[in-house]
């Protein structure tokens, strides 16, 4: 899979743009502020109809400009389709494929595949556990696209569930309008354990099969480190006991939710359910997946032991540890490239090879680093890189080559 052509309106700081493409290495080479991340986040953002960069379209839309269109000719099996999104502000975004209108914009999520590499995935590892939860849940939709409607469906049913808890926790006891509410709350607790144990079996499922690939990528871009330093783990809200089909989740999840009924009324939110879950990151050598703590204690762990900001600090012999705050600051770096590795070796043992895009990370990197990256991501079918200078692309990743300045998107064949 490849993009052959990509096609620009008003998206960010392009009135337009149109740029030919190629399979193997694009480089796109120019200095902050001049436009060549919005060339790679158009192509991921028909991927997944969000960015890595911001939360939501409003950004995305050229200044004084009224809609922005991302158009990109895909190339798949030697089949061409080309796919196209319309970004409206304030009203639906709608979509196309080959200029034929579709249900809902959604419906283009996963037809082309993109993996992303950027300075910010950073906060993988030392972020919110929202964020790690969001890496799942992409990732979930790029292999099984009608998960979008389930998460979709699951965000609705919270907003919806946290609006009961409000008004029934600050309603009088005993009167009409708490009665009222918390009759229809059980309407909404049924919603969110059906919805919830739908999401809550996948992202169990994918963990299971991501943690291989998270370790062997890890041994191979960190210094020294072997398959079983690093691990990941998924923390859920409540105990799951032997819980794992979509109907027994369900009813852990209903059983769960009538026993912290006061605290949530107490509170006005929902405290159960995947909204509430983590993805815990672990390094150690050999020592096994950690045990103990809940996922809120994972979640809060913050402790700096002493570890370095630059080499990978000594772990063996010990326990496994949280990577965040326990780990130095090239493990983190190291541990952030894994999971994206793995996200491309998992995406590409589906039968597809995603487009890598690596979005001025060579220049967050050592040299080491920087060199065990490209060697891995060279054979893909397609990998753009951006960069503020030439010199910041590795040798291994030699290709074609766009300079990006004052608007213009231009091929340098010198």
């Amino acid at each position: 899979m490849y993009v052959s052509h990509l096609t620009l309106h008003d998206f960010r700081s392009y009135p337009a743009a149109d740029v030919a493409l190629e399979p193997g290495v694009t480089a796109f080479i120019g200095r902050n502020g001049q436009g060549k991340t919005n060339l790679v986040e158009a192509i991921d953002y028909l991927s997944r109809l969000a960015s890595h960069r911001v939360a939501s379209d409003a950004p995305l839309i050229r200044a004084g400009a009224e809609q922005a269109i991302v158009r990109a000719a895909v190339v798949r099996d030697g089949r061409t389709a080309v796919l196209e999104v319309e970004l409206n502000p304030g009203r639906s975004n709608r979509a196309r494929i080959n200029r034929s209108p579709l249900p809902r914009a959604r419906d283009l999520v996963g037809l082309v595949r993109t993996v992303v590499f950027s300075p910010e995935d950073l906060t993988l590892v030392k972020g919110d556990p929202s964020d790690r939860r969001k890496f799942l849940d992409d990732l979930l939709v790029l292999r099984t696209p009608r998960l979008a409607g389930v998460r979709s469906d699951y965000d609705r049913v919270l907003r919806q569930r946290n609006s009961l808890l409000k008004t029934a926790g600050a309603a009088r006891r005993g009167s009409s309008a708490q009665e009222g509410a918390l009759s229809t709350l059980g309407v909404w607790d049924s919603h969110l354990a059906t919805t919830g144990a739908e999401l809550l079996a996948e992202r169990l499922a994918l963990v299971e099969q991501l943690r291989p690939y998270v370790g062997s990528a890890y041994a191979t871009v960190a210094r020294g480190a072997r398959r079983d330093d690093a691990d990941i783990e998924y923390r859920p809200s409540l105990e799951l006991g032997g819980a794992r089909t979509q109907p027994e989740l369900a009813e852990a999840l209903l059983a769960e939710v009538e026993r912290r009924r006061k605290d949530e009324l107490d509170r006005g939110i929902s405290l159960v359910g995947p909204h509430r879950d983590e993805l815990l990151l672990t390094i150690g050598h050999g020592a096994g997946p950690s045990t103990g703590a809940s996922a809120d204690e994972a979640a809060e762990a913050d402790a700096d032991p002493g570890a370095g900001d630059g080499e990978e600090a000594p772990t063996s012999g010990g326990p496994r540890l949280p990577v965040k705050g326990y780990a130095s600051h090239g493990e983190s770096w190291s541990f952030a490239l894994a999971l994206r590795l793995a996200s491309y070796d998992l995406l590409r043992s589906d039968g597809d090879d995603p487009i890598l895009i690596l979005d001025d990370v060579f220049a967050e990197l050592d040299t080491e680093r920087r060199a065990q990256l490209a060697e891995l991501v060279a054979g893909a079918e397609q990998v753009l890189v951006t960069a503020a200078v030439a010199a910041d692309v590795p040798a291994a990743l030699a290709g074609a080559r766009f300079l990006v300045g004052e608007g213009k998107v231009r091929r340098d064949d010198a």
